[in-house]
């Protein structure tokens, strides 16, 4: 065989950082030993894998066609030495996770599976939904769990759990103060404060409710719920957001929900991995553990 682990892992490593200097970082090597291992695969295999854009290594087509198996062959690996040495319990997970999930969620996912596994290892990578479809589809990440939909062939999508948002607004803000039910003609001169585009919860306002307010004024885009969820607290303007983040401000008064019966607001939330990814045993435990996992939906706000 004209290839080794090392190279393969080499390869796999500057696939994932562009540079062979980060490269030699992540798999512990010097740089000169894994530009080495580099040019040595391309050699063995009579092809180059990456084209060279100055210091940086971008995957060429080939290089594309080849990471995932490469991946699964390194994985496939691992599994194979654990089991040998009777360490199957070492688990090691790249995770990803969007704002919102992040945020009210995945503290206690975490905190339970490493009670269940104590000696594995998780990191968080943090992000919107189109950050997170992003990185799994580049083998970034293992698993992400995100708010919105992914519709990339290559991405593989799990209904996880259900979550729900709601609009929301200062106590003393118009709405709030009216004595009768909302309609939708009521919000067509509001100024709203929403998340950002890729963001799973901006997915569901477009969706849902700019379909209704072609000519919504949205006043401010934030990247994090807490923000937004001062600003609108601070009277201005409402906000589509989740129940999992309000909750703590609807109990201290700072802000009300607006019943809206007219708008659907429920999503599905998602695990998403990539097809051609090895399922480890590490990775096989914590998908089940999500799925095992009970969310106590929160009461009727």
């Amino acid at each position: 065989m004209r290839m080794t682990l090392r190279q393969l892992s080499v390869f796999v490593a500057v696939a994932q950082e562009g540079t062979v200097t980060k490269a030699s970082d992540a798999v512990k090597l010097t740089q000169s030993a894994a530009s080495m291992a580099l040019a040595d695969l391309e050699d063995g295999l009579g092809v180059p894998l990456f084209d060279r854009l100055g210091k940086r290594l971008q995957l060429n087509e080939l290089g594309r066609f080849l990471l995932p198996q490469a991946l699964e062959i390194l994985g496939r690996c691992e599994s194979f030495e654990l089991t040998a040495r009777g360490e199957l319990q070492n688990i090691d997970l790249r995770l990803g996770a969007t704002l919102t999930i992040s945020d009210y969620l995945m503290p206690d996912l975490m905190a339970g599976f490493l009670k269940y596994q104590p000696q594995a290892h998780l990191q968080l990578q943090v992000g919107n939904t189109r950050q997170m479809i992003e990185a799994v589809s580049q083998f970034q990440l293992d698993v992400a769990l995100i708010e919105g939909e992914c519709h990339l062939p290559q991405l593989h999508t799990i209904h996880w759990h259900d979550d729900e948002l709601a609009i929301c607004c200062s106590p003393e803000h118009p709405l709030a103060q009216l004595k009768r039910p909302l309609t939708i003609k009521d919000f067509q001169d509001v100024e709203w404060i929403l998340r950002e585009e890729g963001s799973g919860t901006r997915d569901v306002f477009n969706h849902v409710i700019l379909k209704h307010l072609q000519n919504a004024s949205i006043r401010l885009t934030l990247g994090h719920n807490e923000a937004i969820l001062k600003v609108v607290a601070g009277g201005l303007g409402l906000s589509c957001i989740s129940k999992l983040a309000l909750k703590p401000m609807l109990e201290t008064g700072q802000l009300v929900t607006l019943k809206t019966p007219f708008w659907s607001l429920k999503r599905p939330l998602y695990m998403l991995m990539h097809q051609q990814k090895y399922q480890g045993p590490g990775l096989k435990l914590f998908m089940k553990f999500c799925e095992a996992k009970v969310i106590r939906p929160l009461e009727t706000i």
